[in-house]
């Protein structure tokens, strides 16, 4: 048994450096929730809910979250039975969506339970690299020539542009302006209907990586019509949430490259599971970010550490979004790759006195 005494929840909130835009809103102060698990010798396991203040990437919040976190999810685990981190994945499949609360809550156990057998995350599940590549998002409010000279002097390996709707291809264009050799995609966030089919067909032309999600959630029809029509490759995100829906897309060829969120997919659990799968379909992944602290993508790096991802993530520098981060020392991009913590757990120490000083609320649950 994995021994759980303790759960904490803090609401916390992190001021951006500078404020994240893209077409669905912005972000200026991030919210989050860092839960930590303790266990009854006193180790430490963290993770953390990335959802949004408002609900325009997920229908979850930070706030619903902190309500099925402290009203259901904690309260209901029989957490004297709990021996390994996937056993919450298992303890709360009866509750419908909500996935990045049962991934902040799960992250913290695979935290703890690296600590407890004194390996490294990456070592736990299958992870076989010492760096990984790292690719960085391009906000609508970027100075693009500015970022993308700061972003080639540090050598990240992908640029992945937010986009306004009907815009790409002005985006594009100031990108290439500045180099003709960037490896670039876009992200337009489901913006897209069956009518811009034509539209999304001319984009074709401009040699991208892969255009991630044109259309909504969920809509797999839809997906697999343009795809049939494009060279370029389409990239689910907020369509996958689940193993069932990696399966689904890839088997309609809905798409031919997945971006795998952790938090998206309801933990660790459920993300190794589709690693598992799309290697055996020889699908590339990419591991995606949400806009988080060290905490969260200390977790991103451990996951891209599989041989699966084939295509560089967002795991960019602390620096990119914070002044100050949560985890010491920050997460630091050299020649275009992060270096994979061999310590136990996530493999960074958390910076105690700046949590407290981020914290909105805290609240304690003894559980055993």
């Amino acid at each position: 048994m994995m021994n759980i005494a303790a759960i904490h929840l803090r609401h916390i909130e992190m001021p951006l450096k500078k404020p994240f835009d893209t077409h669905a809103g912005q972000v200026i102060d991030r919210e989050l929730i860092i839960v930590e698990a303790v266990d009854v010798e006193g180790r430490r396991g963290f993770g953390e809910v990335t959802a949004f203040s408002t609900p325009f990437y997920t229908a979850e919040t930070i706030h619903t979250a902190w309500e099925l976190l402290s009203k259901v999810f904690i309260p209901t685990v029989e957490w004297q039975k709990i021996a390994h981190p996937s056993n919450i994945s298992v303890k709360l499949a009866g509750y419908q969506g909500n996935e990045m609360a049962k991934a902040g809550l799960e992250a913290a156990l695979w935290d703890l339970f690296a600590k407890q057998k004194m390996q490294s995350l990456s070592e736990l599940i299958g992870g076989t690299r010492t760096h990984v590549d790292t690719g960085v998002v391009l906000s609508l409010s970027d100075d693009i020539g500015k970022m993308i000279e700061g972003y080639q002097t540090e050598g990240y390996r992908r640029y992945k542009l937010k986009v306004e709707k009907y815009k790409e291809a002005q985006a594009i264009q100031e990108v290439r302006e500045y180099s003709q050799e960037l490896p670039i995609m876009i992200d337009v966030n489901g913006m897209y209907e069956e009518k811009d089919i034509p539209y999304l067909e001319e984009l074709d032309s401009h040699d991208l990586m892969m255009i991630e999600q044109p259309f909504r959630a969920g809509d797999f029809f839809l997906h697999q019509q343009l795809q049939n029509t494009l060279n370029t490759p389409i990239c689910l995100d907020e369509s996958i949430r689940s193993l069932a829906d990696a399966e689904q897309a890839i088997r309609m060829e809905s798409c031919q490259i997945i971006n795998i969120k952790i938090s998206r997919v309801g933990g660790m659990t459920e993300a190794l599971a589709i690693h598992d799968f799309t290697r055996k379909s020889d699908t590339p992944v990419w591991c995606g970010g949400m806009v988080e602290s060290g905490i969260s993508r200390a977790h991103n790096i451990a996951l891209a550490s599989l041989e699966g991802f084939s295509i560089p993530g967002d795991i960019s520098a602390s620096f990119r979004f914070w002044e100050r981060d949560l985890i010491i020392p920050e997460v630091n991009v050299k020649k275009g790759k992060v270096e994979v913590p061999t310590e136990p757990g996530i493999g960074f120490e958390i910076d105690d006195e700046y949590l407290q000083y981020v914290t909105k609320v805290s609240r304690t649950f003894q559980v055993n």
